[in-house]
């Protein structure tokens, strides 16, 4: 039987890495599916993996609509067995729902990959509702690391290195702050990236780039 299945982490533990693979896995097998992403740190309409993978994908806007896809798609290509839905914390609440419709009255696997928390550590409104709705819920079993080395829960936004705690929910950015190929969005105030931390070194607000420059309080 169909399921919504939602896989989660914390950003750098290769969900996008591992869509790419589900995707080749049942393709592999004979299954036809469509790939879905919004946001892409690579562009628009592109799923793309930290290992130098990408492939094309249905850009998701605000006014895509799942179940319309899925019907389209099988009156052009006469089938559709399974979603590949990418950056699924980016959705709305609404498309969620569609999904589990999809799975539930078409039949069709989705495969969901998303974090669960912004840098603020909320919820994303996407992600709740697929911790509501979804079949089964799979913890990535990459772990990504904290400067300190322990493993990173809470993902961290940083302008010019230094962690923030307010702004925009969405703002585009990477893992790599020092980069400057246009991957990474820009503000009045500097360049945006982000860092995975452990929930210490989240609370004390102590990223790589503050580490670099002064001991923490706990002397790690």
């Amino acid at each position: 039987m169909a399921e919504l299945t939602f896989f989660t982490g914390t950003m750098d533990c290769g969900k996008s890495t591992l869509a790419l693979q589900t995707d080749w896995t049942h393709r592999a097998r004979g299954r036809t599916g469509i790939l879905f992403t919004r946001q892409d740190r690579a562009g628009t309409a592109t799923i793309s993996s930290r290992l130098g993978l990408s492939t094309a994908a249905v850009e998701v806007t605000d006014g895509t609509d799942f179940r319309a896809e899925v019907a389209e798609r099988r009156a052009q290509a006469g089938t559709v067995d399974y979603l590949v839905c990418d950056e699924v914390q980016f959705y709305r609440p609404e498309q969620v729902e569609q999904l589990a419709r999809v799975v539930d009255e078409l039949g069709v696997d989705v495969f969901a990959f998303g974090i669960l928390t912004d840098f603020r550590t909320r919820l994303f409104p996407g992600s709740a509702r697929l911790v509501e709705l979804a079949d089964r819920i799979r913890l990535l079993q990459v772990e990504a690391l904290c400067w300190c080395g322990r493993r990173a829960t809470h993902n961290a936004r940083t302008v010019d290195g230094v962690m923030v705690l307010e702004g925009e929910q969405v703002v585009v950015g990477d893992l790599e702050p020092d980069r400057r190929d246009g991957v990474l969005s820009t503000t009045p105030r500097g360049t945006v990236g982000y860092e995975t931390l452990c929930r210490r070194h989240h609370r004390q607000q102590v990223t790589a780039h503050r580490a670099a420059g002064q001991p923490t309080a706990d002397g790690v």
